[in-house]
């Protein structure tokens, strides 16, 4: 599966005619192919990497990238395959709050499926959560820093660490892909809002990466807060510019094919109406609808460890350490 990367990144930097083993074009990392069926068997990694590397010499920031991409689609991959089913002593009670408004049986599988999406939704949560921003942070040559380990202190809250998405030589990073007026707890909000007090009184400059420019109220606060405590603000197109320009040439390709082209593709696509959606479970396999289009899943028993899997306590432990 190394070697099927190596291909992916050759192929992207136009680097294949020197790897005569991956002569025929490897599978795009987003397509339909089954995510296990990714190799190239008979090729020795570590001479294939060797060699990328002498190629160019960002190519092992973009290995390292792209196998953190990779590795989370196939860990989402299995859980979507190994999620268990609820069970009637989860989500029992919840149905008081219905019962009546459909059959006993069919309020039964509702609550099944209500649950078992929660919970894939949930678990999409966490993965994304300790994938999203370290793969900005380390495309750009910065890194992420969880809460125990930052340099950035809560100077309302006993010089606490702070959580921050990146910290590149002195500008620690709020990267977003979008600011929404959605409501939430004030406290929250002032905790956003203090962010870049935090970072100017800790001896960085606050720089705000907002990826969709998608104008509101909290987005202007927000840009506000960050240029009363002298520092930066990128929003939109030039959000992506500022990123490219810190990550070069190599890691910048990157980010626009891995990043910037997959999310503009699902900004541009939100549907004004929602389609039909239907699921159906059928000899180990569950398929769901949505409009047109269908995704089927192959469903296997569940490790007794799958429904227990939790976020680990830090987002570097995802990536090499700068």
């Amino acid at each position: 599966m190394c070697s099927y990367l190596i291909a992916v990144i050759a192929d992207d930097l136009k680097l294949l005619k020197h790897f005569p083993e991956c002569s025929k074009k490897a599978t795009p990392l987003f397509s339909t192919a089954p995510l296990g069926s990714r190799v190239i068997k008979g090729c020795d990694f570590p001479e294939l990497f060797e060699r990328l590397v002498n190629l160019n010499k960002d190519a092992d920031t973009y290995f390292v990238c792209l196998s953190a991409l990779h590795k989370g689609r196939l860990k989402y991959d299995t859980i979507l395959r190994t999620q268990p089913i609820p069970t009637i002593e989860q989500v029992g009670p919840r149905g008081l709050l219905q019962f009546g408004s459909l059959t006993p049986r069919a309020l039964t599988a509702f609550l099944f499926w209500r649950k078992w999406f929660y919970d894939i939704d949930n678990r999409a949560a966490q993965e994304t959560g300790y994938l999203f921003e370290p793969i900005i942070a380390n495309a750009i040559g910065g890194t992420p820093a969880p809460a125990k380990k930052s340099p950035v202190k809560r100077h309302a809250d006993g010089n606490k660490g702070r959580q921050v998405d990146c910290i590149r030589e002195k500008r620690a990073y709020e990267i977003k892909l979008r600011v929404t007026i959605a409501a939430s707890g004030q406290g929250r909000w002032k905790e956003e809002l203090d962010f870049p007090i935090d970072c100017r009184k800790s001896g960085f400059t606050p720089v705000l990466v907002v990826l969709d420019s998608t104008p509101n109220d909290k987005l202007t606060q927000f840009e506000k807060a960050f240029k009363d405590a002298k520092g930066e603000v990128y929003i939109g197109k030039a959000a992506w510019q500022h990123l490219d320009d810190v990550a070069g040439p190599t890691m910048a390709q990157f980010l626009n094919k891995y990043v910037r082209d997959p999310l503009q593709t699902l900004l541009r696509e939100v549907p004004e109406r929602l389609s039909a959606l239907t699921a159906r479970v059928q000899d180990d396999t569950i398929t769901i609808g949505v409009g047109d289009d269908s995704l089927v899943i192959p469903r296997q028993p569940s490790p007794p460890e799958a429904s227990e899997d939790e976020m680990p306590d830090d987002a570097t432990d995802q990536f090499p350490e700068a």
